[in-house]
């Protein structure tokens, strides 16, 4: 079986996820991509009071929604929450290589905005040594939203998301490059949009929109 690891903190998860998703799967021939919620990710400090719990939950809602025919493309792999602490990347690869059994490498899927600082990862040499990666553009742009107060803090030597992606042009390891398309939407922007009253429902996959209202999140206003 062919699988590929994409992870984040999916805070929520969005169509710009989803299609990357779907367009690792139909272009790609994976037979399945394992969405990995972090718990703590170490390179920023969310800016949200929704707990890991509940972006596991909006993950699964879409997984189990996103099925085609009983056949499920997509699965919520919770292991980074269950093992608590900060999630590295590397160790979610050793897990799955060794609890799903799998007879061939993994694949994991980056942005352009992440790869461009992977050399800052913990062990990004052992990461490209145990799975394929895939690089899926990206494109920064809000929308002309105000995600000032919404976005999240870089860590240690981490640098803000695009700040320069210049880096990428020398990225050291093999790699193929995703040619998806891309949808300008973020989880900043649409906590954001929420948070403020505005329009967001088809920015999310609906099991995810329905999630967000029934348990008021991200300050939704009704």
């Amino acid at each position: 079986m062919k699988i590929a690891l994409l992870g984040g903190t999916f805070n929520p998860l969005h169509i710009g996820h989803c299609m990357l998703a779907d367009t690792v799967v139909r272009e790609l021939g994976f037979d399945k991509v394992l969405f990995v919620p972090t718990y703590i990710p170490p390179h920023k400090v969310l800016n949200s009071p929704v707990s890991p719990e509940q972006r596991l939950n909006m993950v699964r809602a879409f997984c189990d929604s996103a099925a085609i025919d009983g056949k499920r493309y997509f699965e919520a792999e919770p292991c980074e929450i269950e093992r608590g602490g900060v999630s590295y990347t590397i160790d979610t690869l050793r897990y799955v290589i060794d609890s799903y059994k799998l007879d061939e490498r993994p694949a994991f899927i980056m942005g352009e905005e992440v790869a461009a600082q992977f050399d800052k990862w913990n062990n990004s040499a052992g990461v490209a040594s145990l799975a394929d990666l895939i690089i899926a553009r990206r494109h920064p742009d809000n929308n002309g939203v105000d995600v000032s107060g919404f976005s999240n803090t870089p860590s240690d030597a981490y640098l803000e998301d695009y700040k320069d992606e210049s880096l990428l042009e020398n990225f050291p390891y093999k790699y193929t490059m995703l040619q998806n398309p891309i949808f300008p939407v973020s989880s900043t922007e649409i906590r954001s949009r929420i948070a403020n009253g505005k329009s967001f429902r088809y920015l999310v996959p609906e099991s995810v929109f329905n999630y967000i209202c029934e348990n008021n999140l991200y300050g939704i206003k009704k």
